[in-house]
């Protein structure tokens, strides 16, 4: 059995890696989002509990990168409601590259990738990203380690 202990980086420097401030980032450890302990009165953070950026992780095509589609064409292409590709966008998982003075353009890398989540977790009417664009892991999520 090859198990290995989790690894733990110090409050500050995991703020920084987040581009959180040091009050944020002890907010999320209250709050249980990310995990921690105190060692010799110094707090440390789990570095798996620590949000990937959705550009980091295997579902992200940066191919696709810039590339604008509308979200009427992007709900038509993935076969998403625009509605839930327009909550996307305003909660900032989804970017906003510009408007042609009829439709709205978004990035279509975000597009696919949120696509991809969605197909995954099949989550009609549920949670499907965290605040940060990482895909939400319930305890029943297929996306659950």
């Amino acid at each position: 059995m090859n198990s290995s202990l989790p690894k733990f980086i110090p409050l500050p420097e995991a703020a920084r890696e987040l581009g959180l401030s040091e009050t944020e980032l002890r907010e999320r450890v209250e709050a249980g989002t990310i995990t921690a302990a105190t060692v010799n009165g110094e707090i440390v953070v789990s570095e798996e509990s620590l949000p990937q950026k959705m550009e980091d992780l295997p579902e992200y095509d940066a191919q696709l990168e810039g590339i604008r589609i509308s979200i009427s064409d992007a709900a038509r292409e993935y076969g998403i409601p625009t509605g839930t590709i327009t909550r996307w966008m305003q909660k900032g998982i989804v970017k906003r590259l510009d408007s042609d003075g009829y439709r709205t353009l978004i990035d279509k890398a975000d597009i696919d990738y949120c696509a991809k989540i969605h197909q995954k977790t099949g989550s009609q009417g549920r949670r499907v990203f965290n605040s940060d664009g990482t895909p939400y892991k319930s305890k029943s999520s297929p996306l659950a380690g």
